[in-house]
């Protein structure tokens, strides 16, 4: 089963991290310890899917994460393996009645933060008897969002649980005891952290009381390719997107503040080319599966470890990446190299040109039992869009958005107004 799942995975290799974590999981409890982007998700994906057991009723596995955009990665990814065991999804931010109903047949793996997985075994929508296999993925950053005392509770409504895997993208001086960890192997590949040799850092020096413009300046010189700018907290994502919404630069904004739809928005657009611009807090630093992320910007200076987890947002994967690093006058951070180059920036900025990519909403999704290919076909055939000018699609519940050519979005939506999909009238319109 593992090797049909890496098949539909497309990988031909596990990396020496998730080998390790495969093979010290079939005998005792193991904590990964592995920075971002180094593929932890697969290091705890197939010991669990080892675990499974066909016909087995309830619960199996249990996956506690920081983050409802990391529980929705988990899930994607563990679809893909098409390994025939059902999952489900569960956060905060939409009501539980739905997650309930979902609930009458137990799939055999639940992925969910800790508060939402907490509310349904108080309330009994969910029993932790039949739990064999516990995943605590990224618990350094559960515990820094203060998630201990539901983790505490879960873990106590566990009493059959024979294996424990716990990841982490820092070192951690002690595992606290509730985890209830007994004697774990330690796979330990943080000391890949530093080496990142298709980095490159650069200082971008602000001479002006002005960060804003500064930054300004430098995306207008860089934003051919998809880049990520961080900010410590969401007011400053905010003020920064207010001013380059002034400039006129289009961008996304990312930040625990938001609405979980919107989120999820503004990760799809960044995806799809929508917009090769996203501002975030650190809460895009961790977990989150962004590929091909050519630039990273600091707005605001972090401490040396966030600074490494920003950084590991980009040359993933034997990618190239840069690193820019805004600094004002007297600031010199321990945790920079010394002889930094310095990026030059244009004294007469020009607005990059408009993504050639737009996304589309579509007024159906799994519930009225529209899939990807339906979209696919409906588009092609109905909307006359050639393959090359159709990119990414997101099926969602009650809705679906798609990422289109932007020179053919007008006419496309003019066109596609009175049709039907699967014998339903949708409405299409510009995703805002």
């Amino acid at each position: 089963m593992l090797e049909q799942a890496l098949e539909k995975l497309n990988i031909a290799e596990l990396n020496p991290m998730q080998q390790a974590a495969l093979a010290a999981a079939s005998q005792q409890d193991v904590v990964v310890l592995a920075p971002t982007g180094s593929g932890k998700t697969l290091g705890f994906l197939l010991p669990l899917l080892a675990r499974l057991q066909p016909g087995m009723p309830g619960i199996q596995a249990l996956v506690l994460v920081p983050a409802r955009e990391l529980a929705l990665q988990i899930e994607q990814v563990f679809r893909q393996m098409g390994t025939g065991f059902g999952i489900k999804c569960f956060y905060g931010g939409h009501a539980t009645r739905t997650e309930k109903s979902s609930l009458e047949n137990p799939p055999a793996v639940v992925v969910g933060t800790p508060g939402r997985l907490a509310f349904h075994l108080r309330e009994q929508n969910i029993t932790g008897a039949s739990v064999h296999t516990l995943v605590l993925d990224e618990f350094d950053k559960s515990l820094e969002f203060g998630f201990e005392p539901d983790m505490r509770y879960i873990l106590d409504q566990l009493p059959n649980v024979q294996r424990r895997l716990l990841t982490s993208a820092t070192a951690m001086v002690k595992i606290p005891g509730f985890t209830g960890l007994r004697n774990p192997a330690i796979v330990d590949f943080l000391q890949d952290i530093p080496s990142a040799p298709d980095l490159e850092i650069k200082v971008v020096p602000v001479s002006d009381a002005n960060k804003e413009n500064t930054v300004f300046r430098l995306l207008c010189k860089i934003l051919n390719n998809p880049t990520l700018v961080f900010c410590n907290q969401r007011d400053a994502v905010e003020a920064l997107s207010t001013f380059l919404t002034q400039k006129r630069l289009a961008h996304g904004v990312f930040h625990g503040g938001l609405e979980q739809p919107d989120r999820e928005r503004a990760l799809l657009k960044f995806r799809n080319g929508t917009y090769p611009l996203l501002l975030s807090t650190d809460l895009a630093a961790r977990g989150l599966d962004i590929p091909e992320i050519e630039n990273v910007v600091h707005y605001e200076l972090a401490t040396a470890e966030t600074f490494l987890h920003r950084n590991g947002r980009t040359a993933r994967m034997h990618a190239k990446g840069t690193v820019y690093v805004l600094l004002a006058p007297g600031e010199k951070p321990d945790y920079l190299p010394a002889g930094l180059p310095t990026e030059t920036l244009p004294v007469r900025p020009a607005l990059p040109p408009p993504s050639p990519w737009e996304t589309l909403y579509i007024s159906a999704g799994k519930k009225d039992k529209v899939s990807k290919g339906d979209i696919v076909g409906f588009l092609l055939q109905k909307g006359n869009l050639q393959k090359e000018e159709l990119s990414l699609i997101l099926v969602q519940d009650q809705v679906a958005y798609v990422a289109v050519s932007r020179a053919k979005a007008d006419n496309l939506i003019l066109t596609l107004q009175n049709e039907k999909l699967k014998n339903k009238k949708v409405r299409i319109e510009r995703a805002r």
